[in-house]
């Protein structure tokens, strides 16, 4: 739940306005001016709080990691598993959501704020569905020492092409862009998933092409 006040209002205004600039536009395009103008405040304002259009997604992330569903708690991790999964699909098929986040993963392979604050996106939205792998393994659906972020991004990963927060495949391609370590080979945590035998749909449908397409993506913003 956002904040009252007029600082909160200019805030909300501000965040929706950047989303629309970013799906409309890219990271490359991103003009604080432009998302004053649309957002009907000062834009002394805006470069004032946010300075820069990479300090406005850091920002947007961290309003959308608030905003987003809370994990589900349907007593069955499987179905809890698959509800994220389709989380994660609708959100990335959506045409403005999706678009968003094509704009940010592009902006990630050469802008370090960006990169980090989409890593704290991803590791918001991962602790939050966490507590559906707790929980399974105090009912005893999961051995014990299972290691709930790593089974929430084997679920999430095939449906973000390789978004997850330990593997940004699109940031180990570029020289400039922050180091991350590689994914651990499949663990207990994974077996242990695996032999739940869900269905193949739990990945859901195919990204957007837009999506698909951030992986090769790039901004040239100093």
């Amino acid at each position: 739940m956002r904040p009252g006040g007029r600082t909160a209002r200019v805030r909300e205004a501000v965040l929706r306005a950047a989303g629309d600039a970013l799906a409309e536009h890219g990271f490359d395009g991103l003009d604080l001016a432009d998302v004053a103008r649309r957002a009907e405040v000062g834009k002394t304002t805006v470069y004032r709080r946010w300075f820069h259009p990479a300090g406005l997604v850091a920002d947007l992330l961290s309003d959308m990691a608030e905003q987003s569903v809370p994990r589900a708690d349907t007593g069955s991790v499987a179905e809890d598993l698959r509800a994220n999964a389709r989380l994660v699909v609708s959100t990335l098929t959506d045409a403005r959501q999706g678009a968003v986040f094509a704009a940010v993963i592009a902006a990630a392979t050469c802008d370090l704020r960006t990169a980090e604050a989409l890593h704290r996106f991803y590791a918001v939205r991962i602790g939050e569905w966490s507590g559906c792998v707790e929980a399974a393994v105090e009912r005893g659906e999961l051995p014990a020492g299972t290691d709930p972020g790593e089974v929430v991004a084997a679920v999430s990963a095939p449906s973000t092409t390789g978004c997850s927060p330990a593997a940004p495949r699109w940031t180990r391609r570029r020289r400039t862009a922050p180091r991350r370590p590689p994914l651990p080979p499949p663990g207990r945590s994974v077996r242990a998933l695996r032999a739940l035998r869900a269905p193949r749909a739990l990945s859901g449908p195919r990204v957007s092409p837009a999506v698909e397409g951030a992986r090769g993506g790039g901004c040239r913003r100093g």
